[in-house]
């Protein structure tokens, strides 16, 4: 493996949800350890699955991993790490401000912004204190920090005074707030990152255009703010063991193809390739696997037969939408399960039933919309540009909140809307003139807002509240918020993969959507090898694996669609159509 070749101190993975970051991760630690060497293994994910791997229980503290020599993990736990960082900011002012205050305080802090700084902030220490942790030669994380996370610890801190003298309504004032005694520990820590003699970046991908592009657009954040070098290591390409059966050709052909394609930015960076093995990388045998060039197939695990897996196809639940003749659809989900795919298989679905139907996306590769636009009636097609957004609305906040402060209140106020979140309320923005649509006709939004901006757009006040303040009791209003929170009008729909993190990172949406106010409505399996009922041993193995996911899915939610895999990838009319009655392969 390339990326092991002379490893620096520190060894960060990044990479989509799914990709196998952990899998990666937990190998290297193992490898490392295994020649000779003091390894501290750990994870920064909020579904962190490593104590799942190695079969023990890990959690906020060092643990050592049983029977493995010189290796132990840790596991910092984000909501522990928000918690204490939230209590750090509100312990000074408890007493001295109203309950009321305390309250919103504590709201503003709840965001994913607040998580991301608090892990950081966590995990800084192991980066910059070597009196603790100077005994580990190696010390491997799982999951690295954003370019976006770092960006906000750049910010100057001076947060708080620029709130309290009221000269500005910025997205992360919650949590930046706490910021400023700190920054000299976060800048050793950046320093740290940005020195490629201690830091190695791996960027993990799956064989995908989208999971490629994703660790594209990462490495080009962190280069833009001195985090330079980095090793791409693309996971679970299919073998050719895996038969010749046309599903797996057609799979092998895609990921070829994707890889020939790979964004220029990371094509030149050093390469590793690893082949998807038949069962979970579970286990300190299987972890050993990883990185050898042999794969061998396995039969399918335990007694369950994949092919009685029960047919849910995505039609039964086009069938519930249109009961409606109207209404908001909201497919939302993690990067990489495929939320453009679904939200236009069912815009199709329903406008061929004669509805009409606006599909509008954010994502910024639109050959799929591009694909549909005009060729269906009663379908009509269109692409919010999230550069367009977010640059219109940081024009309309400078010109708006920023227009009477002086020349420092504008300058703290242009650095804050830097700031992801910035991002997500100016998307949001686009978004919810969409919303309005709906009381008419059917509105299928594809890559909608996180929970995490629904929050701070009630939370805060910067919308919800600020429009309940000005109406009061004179009349009647309904918001964008409110119109999500009514399961009359919205239909959230969750899409996943049947594959472990996936699924976890699903939940956790769930979660956010449900502190909103907002339920979802359905999920969606999405291209399941089981549901394509597979005739070789090596996708029959594979297919088995996900059972343990779709029945957990089916254990949070009675209203599932499972989608086959599809031997050719669903764009245009005819391939969506199958993808909607779950058929495995093209007629």
């Amino acid at each position: 493996m390339k990326f092991l070749e002379h490893p620096p101190r520190f060894l960060f993975f990044t990479g989509k949800g799914g990709v196998g970051k952990t899998s990666v991760a937990c190998a290297t630690a193992l490898e490392l350890a295994g020649r000779g060497l003091n390894v501290l293994l750990v994870s920064t994910d909020p579904a962190s699955n490593i104590g799942q791997v190695f079969g023990i229980t890990i959690g906020n503290t060092i643990t050592p991993i049983d029977g493995i020599p010189r290796l132990a993990a840790l596991e910092i736990n984000p909501e522990q790490a928000a918690e204490a960082y939230r209590e750090r900011i509100i312990a000074p002012v408890r007493g001295l401000l109203p309950d009321s205050e305390l309250a919103g305080i504590a709201e503003s802090l709840s965001g994913s912004c607040t998580t991301e700084i608090a892990s950081f902030d966590e995990f800084t220490s192991l980066l910059t204190d070597d009196t603790s942790y100077g005994e580990y030669d190696h010390i491997v994380f799982d999951t690295a920090p954003t370019g976006h996370t770092i960006r906000l610890l750049q910010l100057p801190g001076s947060w708080t005074e620029f709130l309290d003298a009221g000269e500005g309504d910025p997205s992360c004032l919650g949590p930046l707030s706490g910021l400023e005694k700190h920054k000299t520990v976060y800048a050793q820590a950046v320093r740290a990152l940005a020195d490629p003699s201690r830091t190695r970046l791996v960027l993990v991908s799956r064989a995908q255009a989208s999971s490629l592009a994703e660790i594209d657009r990462t490495f080009s954040e962190l280069n833009e703010i001195g985090i330079a070098g980095g090793f791409v290591v693309v996971n679970g390409i299919l073998p050719t063991l895996a038969g010749e059966e046309p599903l797996a050709q057609a799979v092998q052909d895609r990921e070829a193809a994707a890889i020939a394609a790979m964004p220029d930015t990371i094509a030149g960076l050093p390469r590793d390739l690893l082949e998807l093995r038949s069962g979970n990388m579970v286990g300190v045998a299987a972890l050993g696997q990883l990185f050898s060039a042999a794969v061998s197939a396995e039969p399918p695990a335990g007694d369950r037969d994949v092919r009685e897996l029960a047919d849910a196809p995505l039609r039964l639940l086009v069938d519930d939408l249109e009961r409606d003749d109207h209404g908001l659809v909201l497919c939302m989900g993690k990067g990489g399960v495929g939320k453009t795919t679904i939200a236009a298989a069912i815009a199709v679905a329903l406008a061929e039933r004669g509805h009409d139907v606006h599909l509008t996306t954010t994502d910024p590769a639109a050959h799929l919309t591009d694909t549909l636009h005009g060729s269906i009636r009663g379908l009509t097609v269109s692409r919010v540009d999230p550069v367009e957004a977010i640059r219109d609305y940081r024009e309309h906040v400078m010109a708006t909140k920023g227009k009477d402060l002086d020349a420092d209140g504008k300058a703290a106020l242009a650095e804050d809307l830097m700031s992801p979140c910035t991002d997500e309320v100016a998307v949001f923005r686009e978004f919810s003139r969409a919303v309005h649509e709906s009381r008419r006709k059917f509105v299928v939004v594809d890559t909608a807002p996180t929970g995490h901006t629904l929050l701070l757009l009630d939370a805060t006040g910067s919308y919800h509240r600020e429009i309940a303040r000005q109406v009061g009791d004179s009349m009647p209003f309904v918001t964008p918020l409110m119109r999500l929170q009514d399961p009359d009008l919205t239909k959230v729909i969750l899409v996943t993969l049947a594959e472990t993190t996936p699924v976890l990172e699903a939940e956790e949406l769930q979660q956010d959507l449900e502190r909103a106010g907002i339920h979802p409505w359905a999920w969606v399996v999405n291209n399941s090898i089981a549901a394509a009922h597979p005739s070789s041993a090596f996708l029959r193995q594979r297919a088995a694996n996900e059972l343990v996911q779709i029945d957990r899915v089916r254990a949070i939610t009675n209203h599932v669609a499972i989608v086959p895999l599809l031997a050719v990838e669903p764009i245009g009319e005819a391939l969506l159509a199958d993808l909607t009655d779950g058929l495995a392969q093209p007629a």
